[in-house]
């Protein structure tokens, strides 16, 4: 009997003590699963990083603001370079157009008509323009007018063209400064009524003369003149 209560307490303790191990062995595998799980749970929220790209489709918005604010910079000024740039222009194209004046009066000749001062004949412009619209006697010789064309020509009794006139719009919008700073001072000035001749050598041939009324103070015609010819009244 007293053995058989040994054998019976030695299991009973046995049993105890593997239940002691058991224990012991889940607390380790729960805490082993614990850091397992933990990393188990945390790996689904990686899946976020796609939202990543969305600065991605900020900066691609960007470049197409860019272009507007650029236009918008741009215009004033390119419109204010436009400006200065238009007024800058004036006077080159005073001066080159000074220049091409006495450049062309050197051959008797206005700008944009071939029929020259002492060369031409008035038979020969009529050939191909037609008659003029008016044709009058005045100082020394005969001045016929194309009103359209804006040139008039003084021509002699023998025909030979002795003043080529033009009254072209560019030409007017000249002033004696302008005139003067490119040409200089002239070598003879007149009067006429209201009118001023400002008058300048071109050569040994033709004087360039530009007739200014004091009324307006800008052209009104310029005159490439041969007084030769107008001397001459039966050349031909």
């Amino acid at each position: 009997m007293t053995t058989s209560l040994k054998t019976i307490t030695g299991i009973l303790i046995l049993a105890g003590m593997l239940g002691l191990t058991g224990c012991s062995s889940g607390s380790n595998d729960a805490a082993t699963a614990s850091p397992a799980a933990a990393s188990a749970t945390a790996a689904p929220v990686a899946p976020a990083a796609p939202a990543a790209p969305q600065p991605a489709a900020s900066s691609s918005s960007a470049p197409s603001a860019a272009p507007a604010e650029a236009l918008s910079t741009a215009s004033p000024s390119a419109a204010g370079g436009g400006a200065s740039a238009s007024s800058a222009a004036e006077p080159q194209d005073s001066s080159k157009l000074l220049e091409e004046l006495l450049e062309l009066a050197r051959e008797g000749k206005v700008p944009d008509v071939e029929y020259a001062a002492h060369t031409g004949l008035i038979d020969d412009v009529e050939a191909a323009w037609g008659e003029p619209d008016t044709k009058e006697a005045a100082g020394k010789g005969i001045y016929a007018t194309y009103s359209k064309k804006h040139v008039v020509f003084g021509f002699n009794k023998g025909s030979r063209i002795f003043d080529v006139r033009s009254s072209a719009a560019n030409l007017q919008k000249l002033t004696l400064k302008e005139i003067e700073a490119v040409l200089g001072e002239p070598e003879n000035t007149a009067v006429n009524g209201g009118d001023k001749i400002y008058m300048y050598q071109a050569g040994k041939q033709y004087e360039l003369k530009f007739i200014i009324p004091e009324a307006s103070g800008t052209v009104d015609h310029i005159s490439v003149f041969s007084e030769q010819d107008s001397i001459n009244n039966m050349a031909g």
